[in-house]
């Protein structure tokens, strides 16, 4: 089944991800039928591990959201585990120079475009049967992140190595990173936003898809005006907190 977020990008269509940090299949079910373009399951700093993952991708496919991940980190065995699960996309967490682009590219594809090991145990229920893995190399996303400085100076090689489908800012890494900002999500620094723009121009030079995390639904639709081509609305934990957070403001007459 072809990856429905590159086809929507190839097509100048901007998409909205929404984020899982909850090791539920019941939370990642509700999620999908809010009506995110994709879903990201994130085993770096939520609290999931890989067989919740494989229940929030099970969840979440009736649906129809675009399954992805993101990585703890950048190493072989949990990517093809995940790709092996059904993820349609894995983001990969510091990714700060050419060589560790390259090695990640290589555990989301089968040779001769990487090392990925053939065994695509939930994988192979997408699509048509007998097609995945003729399929795979192409349909998989492939976006490293790009949250340090190291990996600022290094952006345009990142995005040169063959393989890498675009990238995704983790804005309170970059802060910190760069210029030794508190950790906000939704910054206003303009020196950041100059930095934006800069990524975003090397990725439209090369065809690359570009997104970034985001925190509320206002600053996505700014983000997508920037012109990145998707973005992360919040995530389960923080829907649900600023939800009953809100309610129970107003039920005290806050």
């Amino acid at each position: 089944m072809a990856n429905k977020l590159k086809e929507a990008w190839r097509a100048g269509r901007k998409t909205v991800n929404g984020w899982l940090a909850i090791p539920s299949a019941y939370a990642a079910e509700m999620m999908a039928g809010v009506g995110f373009d994709s879903l990201t399951v994130d085993l770096q700093h939520g609290v999931q591990d890989f067989l919740s993952a494989v229940a929030c991708f099970q969840g979440m496919q009736a649906h129809g959201p675009v399954p992805l991940a993101r990585l703890p980190w950048n190493e072989p065995g949990i990517a093809g585990k995940l790709l092996d699960a059904g993820a349609q996309g894995l983001i990969c967490p510091m990714v700060n120079t050419p060589e560790q682009a390259q090695a990640f590219v290589s555990y989301c594809r089968y040779p001769p475009a990487g090392t990925r090991s053939n065994g695509p145990s939930r994988a192979g229920i997408y699509g048509e049967p007998g097609t995945y893995f003729g399929r795979a190399n192409e349909d998989v996303l492939c976006l490293p992140m790009i949250e340090t400085r190291e990996a600022v100076e290094n952006l345009e090689a990142i995005l040169d190595v063959p393989g890498v489908d675009g990238i995704y800012v983790g804005p309170t890494d970059l802060g910190i990173s760069m210029w030794g900002l508190p950790p906000v999500m939704e910054r206003e620094e303009p020196e950041l936003f100059a930095l934006y723009e800069t990524i975003l121009r090397a990725c439209a030079d090369r065809g690359k898809f570009a997104g970034l995390h985001c925190f509320t639904g206002a600053y996505v639709r700014r983000m997508h005006g920037m012109g990145f081509d998707y973005a992360t609305m919040g995530s389960d934990v923080s829907a649900m907190v600023s939800g009953a957070r809100g309610q129970l403001a107003a039920a005290r007459g806050g």
